[in-house]
């Protein structure tokens, strides 16, 4: 396998908090022949992920600037270990993105239009929005990321046919955002704990993730140099919402984030996520990953 990582073993590693939420860093090495289409050969499929991909070096970034504003006014001890290791997270999410974004800029897709559009996008509205919108719009936005890594943890089949030097980067991505998926909520529950800007923020930020995800699609393939396929593009969305419908197994966890008494805790995935660290280890051969489950 040639995506390999850092020497450094994990567990040899200096924890930086006091918490379960120990960063990982990886240093992955994409093969430079990977296929452009990387995920089963399918065109629609490898440039959602890949318009997915583009979103998050600014957009972890954004959820970082959003809780470290209020990083100093925090009361709980725990949640100021928590805090420290979802930046720490976050972090090393965004530059291994970058990484796997630059490597498809040389394969034709135009990867650098959607992360200045994503970077442009996301500067314009923290400038209008509060930081209590802020915070609330990275709580929404973290629900979104840790619904689909606990839907990819949950259905191996949904990674299956993804490169050999992809799979360990989703994987490694879902399972920490299934365990910092609280992070940012219980800051924004201690700090603000308004239900009206929470929940609006979540209407709002819905609309926007879609509507945006579907426009980087065609923004990646505007600038591209072949034909679009359109089996591919039925495939794809039968993936998403017909069968298997990934999407749709999303709903009954979407809804319950309007509760008055939602908690992302209360989705228990440590199973998951114990399940794809092992998985997780064995690929790149790295059992001290397996002492870093939370």
């Amino acid at each position: 396998m040639s995506a390999k990582v850092s020497a450094v073993p994990a567990s040899a590693a200096k924890r930086i908090n006091k918490s379960a939420i120990q960063p990982r860093r990886m240093d992955f090495q994409f093969d430079p022949d990977m296929p452009r289409y990387w995920f089963g050969g399918n065109q629609f499929k490898s440039l959602l992920l890949t318009a997915l991909s583009c979103t998050f070096p600014e957009g972890e970034r954004m959820f970082v600037r959003a809780v470290r504003h209020y990083q100093p006014t925090l009361k709980s001890e725990l949640l100021k270990e928590e805090v420290k290791g979802f930046i720490g997270q976050e972090a090393h999410h965004g530059n291994e993105h970058e990484v796997f974004n630059a490597l498809m800029a040389k394969k034709g897709i135009p990867t650098h239009k959607v992360e200045k559009f994503v970077h442009d996008g996301i500067r314009w509205q923290e400038k209008r929005l509060s930081p209590e919108r802020r915070l609330a719009k990275t709580c929404a936005l973290e629900h979104f990321t840790a619904m689909l890594a606990e839907v990819m943890l949950e259905n191996p089949e949904f990674l299956a046919d993804m490169h050999k030097d992809m799979l360990p980067l989703w994987m490694w991505h879902a399972v920490e955002e299934s365990e910092h998926k609280s992070v940012a909520f219980d800051v924004y529950q201690e700090q603000i704990g308004d239900y009206w800007i929470r929940t609006s923020e979540m209407a709002v930020t819905t609309v926007e993730f879609i509507g945006f995800t579907i426009f980087h699609y065609f923004q990646l393939r505007a600038e591209m140099d072949d034909r679009t396929d359109w089996k591919a593009v039925a495939q794809g969305w039968n993936w998403l919402l017909g069968k298997p419908g990934f999407l749709r197994k999303l709903g009954p966890a979407y809804l319950a984030y309007y509760k008055r008494d939602f908690h992302p805790a209360k989705r228990d995935k440590r199973h998951l996520r114990e399940r794809g660290l092992q998985k997780l280890a064995a690929l790149l051969k790295r059992p001290d990953l397996l002492g870093a489950a939370a």
